[in-house]
């Protein structure tokens, strides 16, 4: 619009095309473009109503009523026809897509099984007595091996066995040396478990892994025996798998206790009658056992003829797996959801490949 030819035919003509475009408009977007183009900040109406200083001062009244009449008729009609428009068309779709689709299943995420296996087993553990007891991944290989009279050509000295940093510094293969450390710096009575990570130089297969999880005991006092040792060991494998499973300790070797044993439980599988689980034997290895042999207190600085004590010490992932069925000890490194998932509901129904 020229502002400088402002007058009434002008108004009135732009007054009827602005009615009939609103009465056109079909949807939301194009009541809005009008709205802008008549009655906004720079719309037509505004700067007709800006121009009326060009007027002699005699009609600038007039014409001033005239463009306030036009807007407030205008501004009725868009209100009216943004209000039917909207009523015809309904609310926006607030969740627009595809409702026939599956819905996302979103998983709230869970425990580790080792994580709750070792809960389980300390426990157990705790409510017998037992405290909990910690060292270092990385360890001097005199509290892996010499405080815990491993002879200098043990076979598990070599490099071929266990990861050496250097000479003397390497990643622990069990975690047996908490008890010696522990002793350093305790007297006697104690009675400790010392859960951990351990690292052994192997090739991993179903049964093996260069990382696992163990945990150990100890219980140091006078007059410590044989049947303390078979009443713990015992009291744990009934709380853990069950009251009915039977236990027996054979005759064994291990060069930190004397004498030493190795604790087997009856297989889960076949129930004694010998199965593929437990090779036909009736029965499962469940961990290592023994008296702690004298040349260790004094490597602790303890009188082996003053105090006597037994140690034990078993994987927490074999424990797990006789727990689950779990046939590979790599399912628990390998971070696969569809495996680690079926423990966070709190129901297991077997591994699925």
């Amino acid at each position: 619009m020229n502002n400088k030819g402002i007058d009434r035919q002008t108004l009135e003509e732009l007054e009827q095309t602005a009615v009939r475009e609103l009465g056109e408009a079909s949807d939301i977007g194009a009541i809005e473009e009008l709205r802008v183009k008549y009655l906004g900040r720079k719309g037509s109406l505004t700067l007709s109503l800006r121009s009326i200083g060009s007027l002699p001062a005699g009609e600038r009244p007039a014409m001033g009523n005239l463009i306030n009449e036009i807007k407030g008729k205008l501004s009725g009609i868009y209100s009216a026809r943004l209000e039917e428009i909207s009523a015809n068309i309904g609310d926006p779709e607030p969740f627009p897509g595809d409702h026939a689709l599956p819905g996302r299943v979103f998983s709230q995420g869970g425990l580790h099984v080792l994580t709750r296996v070792t809960r389980d087993i300390k426990e157990i553990f705790f409510r017998m007595g037992y405290s909990l007891a910690e060292g270092p991944d990385v360890e001097l290989d005199y509290y892996n091996f010499e405080a815990l009279n491993f002879p200098e050509d043990h076979p598990s000295r070599d490099s071929q066995d266990t990861f050496y940093v250097n000479r003397d510094i390497l990643l622990r293969t069990q975690t047996s040396p908490v008890q010696v450390r522990y002793m350093e710096k305790n007297d006697p009575p104690l009675r400790i478990i010392s859960p951990g990570r351990v690292y052994r130089n192997e090739t991993p297969d179903p049964s093996h892994a260069a990382e696992f999880h163990q945990i150990e005991g100890l219980y140091v006092d006078r007059n410590v025996s044989l049947a303390d040792l078979r009443n713990d060991v015992t009291f744990f494998i009934h709380s853990f798998f069950g009251p009915d499973v039977k236990v027996r300790f054979r005759p064994h070797f291990f060069p930190f206790t004397e004498p030493s044993a190795e604790v087997d439980m009856e297989c889960f599988g076949c129930r004694g009658e010998g199965c593929s689980i437990c090779q036909k034997t009736g029965w499962i290895e469940i961990m290592g056992a023994g008296m702690v042999h004298p040349n260790v207190f004094k490597y602790a600085g303890y009188d082996p003829d003053s105090v006597t004590g037994f140690a034990f010490g078993m994987g927490i992932d074999r424990i797990a797996m006789l727990k689950y069925g779990i046939d590979d000890i790599r399912r628990f490194l390998a971070n696969d959801i569809r495996f680690l998932g079926q423990f966070w509901s709190g129901s297991w129904a077997g591994v699925q490949d």
